[in-house]
C-alpha cells in the first residue's frame, strides 16, 4: 500500500536534520534531532515522524517524485 509521507519539504542540502517540528508541533513535543543523509533517490524519510526530504533538482524533485514507493518496499519487490 502506497501511503503518502505526511510533510513534504523540499531542501538544497543532501544532509538534513529532523527534530519532528512542524505545523501545530512545536520542536519541544516533537523527537530528538537526528541526521539523515539523501542518497541516490533523491529523498529521505524520518524515521520518527515520515517527514520527507526531497532534494532540490534531484530525482525525487519532480512530479511524482515526492509520492512514489518508499524505497523500503520498492526493494522488497
Amino acid at each position: 500500500m502506497n501511503v503518502p509521507p505526511p510533510q513534504i519539504t523540499r531542501v538544497s542540502a543532501s544532509r538534513v536534520s529532523c527534530d519532528g517540528a512542524q505545523d501545530g508541533i512545536p520542536t519541544a513535543l516533537g523527537h530528538p534531532r537526528v541526521y539523515l543523509q539523501i542518497d541516490e533517490h533523491g529523498y529521505v524519510d524520518c524515521g520518527y515522524c515520515d517527514r520527507r526530504f526531497i532534494l532540490i533538482g534531484g530525482p525525487a524533485d519532480g512530479p511524482g517524485g515526492a509520492t512514489g514507493d518508499d524505497i523500503a518496499s520498492s526493494a522488497s519487490r
